[in-house]
């Protein structure tokens, strides 16, 4: 018998990466397997750093679970998408109805389904670099090309307009935001958005806001959703359980689709059509979205002064400001912590040589700077979400390994020259 071919990847995987969950996490099982404890900042996955989703959310779970049996409407549950519309309204939100709330098994799954909605082979989506890596491998996966517009340390994190609108050619189709920002943690100002919104206007783009992290804000930062700002401008907004209401297991995600309705009526029974060809969402926990939209926020608790998420900052800031070799830019939102080395203490610094040193040399997994479609990134994330004297810890592993870095690099030329 002849010996089998093997089997190739499909060509549309090129360019895709996703290292928050790759080659370096690979690593850490086999240390793990190999009986040392890992520190994980690489995820920003509540439930496993003992955070729990509010009780009412499980009970309303609970008490559906006679009505979960079957398939469910494919945009979603009715009580799920009226609560989200509901809220939608309220923040501003211009004709915005049930009809046009689509629920999925996460963000990450309406990510690509909106994607896919929109592109031609070949047509552009502006992205943020720093960017959460899956909006450019849906771009791709789709037929897409990213283009970044940069979101430097130097500028808070905050975008420059006019470079979005240098970027821009007539095969470009929408505008991605990612705010609150992961991974920087930056916050976008009205005045902002509003400059945006203006470019999106005169060059007939759909904004597409990723606002997974609503509600996670830290020290009087005001979040500013998009859709009320666009008004009548195409604007499709995520949002979900999965962050504010520390429930990523349960996989509920939204999209919201906003502004005149008569511009978006075939892209809408566009959607329709993709999320039928999936049949539907969770059904289970769908019905978790009402209690979780109509009670009281119950985020708030963990970060002002005092809360866990909060104090957990407070020590990453602190520890930056004592380090020798980083600076940072406070995140004024989400779940992370974007540190930069600084060039003039180590030249040359590469990100994923640092990354893969701290977790072999101190059993700390971060992920660098560069997974976030960042060229020549001086930067790593890590998540907040580890109690506050763990990432205390943390900081004290950083420093040695950056120490050690330092040190070799000021060896180096003297053993040359011996």
């Amino acid at each position: 018998m002849p010996a089998l071919a093997s089997i190739t990847p499909s060509a549309h995987l090129a360019g895709v990466r996703y290292e928050i969950r790759g080659a370096l996490t690979r690593r850490a099982r086999e240390l793990e397997a190999a009986g040392l404890d890992i520190i994980k900042l690489n995820i920003g996955n509540p439930g496993r750093y003992g955070f729990e989703a509010p009780a009412h959310l499980r009970e309303a779970i609970a008490s559906h679970l006679h009505d979960s049996e079957a398939y469910g409407h494919e945009q979603g549950l009715d009580p799920a998408r009226e609560a989200i519309a509901a809220q939608q309204r309220a923040r501003g939100a211009q004709a915005v109805e049930p009809e046009r709330i689509f629920i999925g098994n996460g963000v990450s799954e309406l990510i690509d389904l909106s994607l896919r909605a929109l592109l031609h082979p070949g047509e552009e989506v502006l992205l943020p670099s720093p960017d959460y890596p899956l909006w450019s491998a849906a771009t791709i996966l789709n037929g897409g090309q990213p283009r970044y517009y940069r979101c430097l340390a130097s500028n808070n994190h905050l975008p420059d307009p006019d470079e979005i609108e240098a970027l821009i050619t007539p095969r470009t189709r929408a505008l991605v935001l990612i705010n609150p920002n992961n991974p920087t943690g930056a916050v976008y100002p009205r005045a902002l958005l509003q400059q945006l919104v203006a470019i999106a206007a005169r060059h007939r783009l759909l904004l597409l806001a990723d606002e997974i992290y609503d509600e996670i804000l830290y020290d009087g930062a005001t979040f500013q959703p998009l859709a009320e700002v666009a008004g009548e401008l195409p604007c499709l907004s995520f949002g979900g359980l999965s962050k504010v209401h520390r429930a990523c297991g349960y996989r509920v995600g939204w999209m919201s689709l906003s502004g005149d309705p008569a511009r978006t009526a075939a892209y809408r029974d566009a959607l329709q059509l993709l999320a039928a060809l999936r049949l539907c969402a969770n059904v289970t926990a769908q019905w978790a979205v009402p209690p979780a939209l109509q009670s009281a926020p119950t985020i708030g608790a963990l970060t002002v002064p005092g809360g866990r998420l909060h104090e957990a900052r407070r020590i990453v800031l602190e520890a930056v400001a004592a380090s020798e070799y980083l600076q940072l830019v406070a995140p004024d939102g989400a779940l992370y912590a974007f540190p930069q080395v600084r060039a003039d203490r180590i030249a040359g610094f590469d990100d994923e040589a640092f990354a893969l040193r701290l977790l072999e040399e101190e059993s700390v997994l971060v992920v660098p700077g560069s997974s976030f479609n960042v060229p020549l990134s001086h930067h790593f994330r890590l998540t907040l979400l580890p109690p506050p004297a763990q990432l205390h810890e943390v900081f004290v592993r950083i420093e040695r390994v950056l120490a050690r870095m330092a040190r070799e690099q000021t060896q180096a030329p003297a053993a040359a020259l011996a």
